[in-house]
């Protein structure tokens, strides 16, 4: 078995689909861990860390489109698929978030 094998993951119900605007994202605690909510116009929903890992600005703020996410400080773009920058700086932590009965659900 090996180390990832191990990890275990939680579901953790942090607020309302409503709360989160079409095109826009939103900063929650899933668990002990701050999350940004993203629903896109096109209706799907993501999840990344709430903290760009280079300068710590507030992803939940940032600019979205169907592939990437901007971070407003600095302009720093990562890819929803997998949280790789686009610029190859260090990457960001992308999260399962689905909708259950109006909740947003995100595993961490």
């Amino acid at each position: 078995m090996s180390l990832t094998d191990m990890r275990t993951t939680t579901e953790h119900a942090v607020g309302r689909v409503e709360e989160v605007p079409p095109g826009e994202g939103r900063a929650f605690v899933a668990g002990e861990v701050q999350v940004a909510v993203f629903r896109l116009r096109d209706g799907s929903l993501h999840a990344t860390q709430a903290a760009c890992p280079h300068a710590g600005g507030p992803l939940a703020d940032g600019q979205t489109d169907v592939d990437v996410l901007v971070c407003p400080l600095h302009l720093y773009a990562y890819r929803w698929s997998d949280g790789a920058a686009t610029s190859g700086a260090a990457a960001v932590r992308v999260y399962p978030v689905r909708e259950v009965d109006g909740l947003l659900v995100v595993e961490v």
